[in-house]
């Protein structure tokens, strides 16, 4: 049942299928592509991001050497040539405490380059150096003692260090101990492109790229598959004519391999139906000028018999022998109606066929057609025809109502006879089948209405009704599949 409902769900024609499935497979493709591709520049760039830490926590181990051999007298004056300079890769200042700023909240990259840097300043100041690292907003970096803001602090001083102005980095604020009650302040960015903290998502350009190429392999799959699926439609159209009886021209043999084979099968199937279809016809022409001559002249002399007995016996022989005759040649004259496909009223249809009957009113009509039926007038006539016929023979009066939708025409012919026993009801549409034999007729009349309707691929079904009756319904399909 899940398989059945999850082939619910695509399209019905090839082409949709085929665009659906193909669409299918490029998102599976450049997903699984895509992640590839970001999982290595992650990888990528994680490693050439401990590379720069570790290039950033060098100099800083040197610079806090550098102020630590300074005396102490000397140190401010360093600070203010730094300040003064600008464009320096750090900003540096001396504080008596370590400043205390909200941190980042913790990523797997974050912390990759923290263990880092700590690892290469430990290793080159000592292990019982006190060291503090942190990430910290640009808005929220303090600086001096004093805690000042960034902005409030003169632009040549620190932006040219802190600033990567519109993205503002994560900040990364070392603080080391070089003294009792005197730390060395170290502030800096990650340089392009590790500035960012975050692993890098798929990009823009990346999509852009999935989404292009999907919608031109689409594009180019439709062509290919409509080109395709072409003779496979004409093929669907001329099966549809050929069951309608109507004359099919020979198809074009086009297409792929397969579909050239299929052609080339149907029109030799088509070849064959025809010549049976002919030599039936001429067969059945032949039987029936060959029987009716014995038949007569086997009567001429059951004439020149001179006892009555005998005489009679060979009369009824004769008779239910051409009877037979005559319902086997009838049969294959009905539903063998070679006629070409028009646009059929079928109201006027309809009409034609009651109009005898109205004056006794032994047949009602409810409901009318909304438009032409493409199908074979003559065979819908004597399809119908019979039906009422049928009703009126067993039932003495029909009643008609048509119901037509977009889909189907429905005629529903009602009578107000015995109906049929239920056991019964699909031997009615056998030939020479009569409830009683006291019943007049070959028993062909539902049987050749049912064979035309399935000519048109349509149906005749009965029902029993509940008041009494037999509703004999003939459905003919709008939509054609």
């Amino acid at each position: 049942m899940r398989r059945c409902k999850a082939w619910l769900v695509l399209p019905r024609s090839l082409l949709g299928r085929m665009l659906a499935l193909t669409l299918l497979v490029v998102l599976l493709a450049q997903g699984l592509s895509s992640w590839i591709w970001v999982t290595q520049l992650r990888a990528s760039q994680t490693e050439g991001m401990l590379l720069v830490a570790r290039s950033l926590a060098h100099s800083m181990a040197a610079s806090a050497s550098y102020f630590r051999s300074l005396p102490v007298g000397y140190r401010p004056m360093v600070l203010d040539q730094l300040r003064s300079m600008g464009g320096t890769r750090f900003f540096v200042s001396l504080n008596n405490k370590p400043l205390q700023m909200p941190e980042l909240p913790a990523t797997p990259r974050k912390q990759a380059v923290l263990a880092a840097v700590a690892e290469v300043l430990q290793e080159r100041l000592g292990k019982t150096a006190s060291i503090s690292l942190e990430f910290v907003r640009p808005e929220d970096l303090r600086i001096f003692n004093g805690e000042l803001k960034l902005d409030q602090l003169p632009r040549s001083w620190a932006h040219y260090a802190l600033s990567l102005e519109p993205v503002n980095p994560p900040v990364l604020v070392t603080q080391i101990q070089i003294a009792p009650s005197e730390w060395l302040y170290l502030a800096t960015l990650l340089p392009e492109p590790y500035a960012s903290l975050e692993a890098p998502a798929l990009p823009t350009q990346q999509l852009l790229f999935v989404l292009f190429t999907s919608g031109f392999l689409l594009l180019f799959i439709g062509l290919l598959v409509h080109w395709q699926s072409q003779p496979l439609k004409r093929l669907a159209a001329a099966a549809r004519e050929m069951s309608l009886g109507a004359s099919v021209e020979p198809l074009r043999e086009e297409g792929g391999s397969e579909v050239v084979e299929v052609g080339r099968a149907f029109n030799s199937m088509r070849e064959r139906i025809s010549r049976y279809l002919s030599e039936r016809s001429q067969l059945f022409s032949a039987i029936s000028h060959d029987l009716r001559t014995p038949i007569t002249r086997l009567r001429l002399r059951v004439e020149l018999l001179e006892e009555e007995k005998l005489q009679g016996q060979f009369s009824r022989d004769l008779d239910e022998l051409e009877l037979l005759v005559k319902g086997a040649l009838q049969c294959v004259k009905d539903t063998d109606i070679h006629e070409n496909i028009e646009q059929v009223d079928l109201n006027a249809l309809l009409h034609g066929l009651i109009e005898p009957y109205l004056a006794s009113a032994q047949v009602t009509l409810q409901g009318h057609a909304h438009r032409h039926y493409p199908g074979k007038p003559l065979a819908l006539r004597r399809c119908i025809g019979n039906l009422v016929d049928n009703a009126l023979k067993y039932g003495q009066r029909a009643h008609l109502q048509v119901f037509d939708t977009p889909e189907a025409f429905v005629l529903h012919v009602d009578d107000e006879g015995p109906g049929v026993p239920e056991q019964r009801l699909a031997q009615v549409f056998e030939p020479h089948f009569r409830l009683s034999s006291k019943q007049q007729g070959y028993g062909l009349g539902l049987g050749i209405a049912r064979s035309l309707a399935h000519s048109h691929d349509g149906e005749v079904s009965l029902q029993n009704l509940p008041q009494g009756g037999l509703r004999v319904t003939l459905w003919l399909p709008r939509t054609k599949a």
